[in-house]
């Protein structure tokens, strides 16, 4: 059976993979680049993207490829859209939809699934206030990776313990892009989660 990795989430892993095909030029290209994970990857993230979206798209982008292997990251625009345009996301929503989506690709076609943690650095002192929109997301993504099985991606919790060693901003300037340096981080993270 031939190995197919497919990655979806935000701009996090979308990362200009139309500018710089196929992978952007993001964790995903880093992984890619590697050569520690076997098959053929693709990258269907897709800017400004949330829960909700990826639902809607779940069919075309995930589960027609068939895949072996899903990883999801994604959850900082369900926060985010709160502060910026008051537009939340709740956690029960949140869980909800991340649920149908994780059932539904299990009765299809089993593959193995990477569940991510969305982070994020406080760069600025307002979005310290974001984490308790955040931290329960985060939690969510927890109990469903114990829930299926999954492989859980611990990008919040090692991006913050990064950050009391160097600048949040050498992450992500913005603390929620990563910079290069983040991206290349989030890929050792991944590889060493998925153990590769």
């Amino acid at each position: 059976m031939s190995l197919v990795n497919v990655f979806i989430g935000d701009s996090v892993t979308d990362c200009g993979r139309e500018i710089a095909p196929p992978y952007g030029d993001g964790y995903v290209n880093e992984i890619a680049s590697s050569g520690r994970l076997p098959g053929r990857i693709i990258n269907v993230g897709t800017s400004g993207h949330r829960l909700v979206d990826l639902e809607g798209r779940w069919a075309t982008d995930v589960i027609a490829y068939s895949p072996t292997l899903v990883s999801i990251a994604i959850g900082i625009n369900d926060t985010w859209r709160r502060y910026d345009d008051n537009d939340p996301t709740s956690t029960a929503e949140f869980e909800s939809r991340y649920r149908r989506i994780l059932t539904k690709t299990v009765e299809l076609s089993h593959p193995r699934l990477v569940l991510c943690e969305p982070f994020l650095l406080p760069v600025r002192e307002e979005m310290k206030v974001w984490r308790e929109d955040l931290d329960p997301k985060i939690q969510v993504v927890h109990d469903l990776a114990k829930e299926f099985g999954a492989v859980l991606v611990e990008f919040d919790a090692q991006f913050r313990a990064k950050s009391m060693q160097i600048s949040m901003s050498a992450l992500a300037e913005d603390g929620i892009h990563p910079t290069p340096q983040g991206h290349a981080l989030m890929a050792k993270i991944w590889l060493e989660a998925v153990g590769l």
